[in-house]
């Protein structure tokens, strides 16, 4: 995969507090991390509407509506280029995201893996996939955050060139990630008949994929470019 590539996002799906729960677990990304701090059967209960399984379970559907409006993602690119905003943008629009979805991503691997053992279209080794992108990216983020960001908020420096093209390296290595990752999943296509953990598992790789891909642009291909042959400031 070329980690340099921009692939556009999907617009933000539409969910209604009268569509099935089992749905809004496929459709949203995150989703399944609400219903399953609430207690909201998504998988073998998905057939109810949101407003009849919160209602059954004593919670308010609207308040749930409302915090599973805030997981819908602003899928348009940042108008400012500018180092500083465009790294509160990355900071704020994919770091944080990715930290919420991997664990997720995981749990609900785990799940299908330990569920589904006896399907021959199982993800056999998928969580511990997700386990070791996730140790890379939080590596990875943390580098970032801790050493080279700070050193383009402040205009750069005679060395900053040197922790970019290891960012740049370890981004090849987040392709090939990503490659793996859907070689494993036949590219995220849920299997005829998959549970509504089994496909929200695959729309969580997705819009991982996605973000992902989108994030390493801004920063190769936006950001880093600002900076390259930069000497001293």
């Amino acid at each position: 995969m070329n980690a340099t590539k921009h692939v556009s996002e999907s617009p933000a799906k539409v969910i209604g507090i009268d569509q099935q729960i089992g749905q809004i677990a496929v459709a949203l990304p995150g989703a399944t991390a609400v219903f399953r701090r609430l207690k909201l059967d998504f998988c073998c209960g998905g057939q109810v509407s949101l407003q009849q399984a919160a209602s059954a379970k004593g919670l308010d559907p609207a308040a749930v509506m409302a915090e599973l409006m805030t997981l819908q993602t602003d899928t348009a690119p940042p108008e400012a280029t500018e180092p500083i905003a465009l790294i509160e943008h990355i900071l704020t629009r994919y770091h944080a995201v990715h930290r919420e979805q991997l664990p997720e991503l995981i749990r609900m691997a785990r799940r299908v893996e330990a569920v589904h053992r006896d399907n021959p279209s199982v993800p056999a080794g998928l969580a511990q996939l997700l386990e070791t992108a996730e140790q890379e990216m939080l590596s990875h983020m943390a580098k970032e955050e801790n050493i080279l960001f700070p050193m383009l908020q402040a205009g750069g420096n005679p060395f900053v060139n040197q922790p970019i093209s290891i960012m740049r390296s370890e981004h090849i290595d987040h392709g090939a990630m990503l490659d793996r990752l859907l070689a494993l999943t036949n590219d995220a296509t849920p299997p005829q008949g998959a549970c509504n953990t089994w496909r929200a598992l695959y729309a969580g790789i997705t819009q991982f994929q996605n973000d992902l891909i989108s994030h390493i642009h801004l920063e190769n291909n936006v950001l880093f470019p600002q900076f390259d042959g930069r000497s001293i400031h």
